[in-house]
């Protein structure tokens, strides 16, 4: 191990969330999803890290990753509408739109949007 992933790990669960939030804004991907890969191992049933570390995994063109992060959140959180909309454009970004629409259109309706595929958008 390095010592830079000694400093990314180091510290408590919160210093490595605000750290990995930080490397996130910073639009440094690879790190945050370092740091939080460690973090959802420790607290595999939370949302919030598991979600910053699908984020992280989609913008730095980790799709499948993504994707397999995003469905375990589902599974914890059917009604989590923010990686029900994520795990639809990862889907739309593979090239994977019959498989992306259905999320996309619950996400809408969690959101309150009906109709809004419907009409186009």
């Amino acid at each position: 191990m390095s010592e830079t992933e000694t400093y990314y790990e180091f510290g408590t669960a919160a210093d490595r969330w605000d750290r990995a939030q930080m490397f996130f804004e910073a639009k440094e991907y690879m790190t945050a999803a370092r740091i939080l890969g460690g973090l959802v191992e420790e607290v595999p049933e939370q949302v919030a890290p598991r979600l910053l570390l699908a984020r992280s995994y989609y913008h730095s063109a980790r799709l499948g990753k993504a994707e397999k992060e995003l469905r375990t959140i589902l599974e914890l959180d059917p009604v989590e509408s923010y990686a029900r909309l994520m795990l639809g454009r990862t889907l739309e970004r593979q090239g994977r739109a019959a498989d992306a629409a259905p999320h996309l259109r619950m996400a809408a309706a969690l959101n309150g949007e009906f109709g809004a595929g419907a009409a186009g958008g």
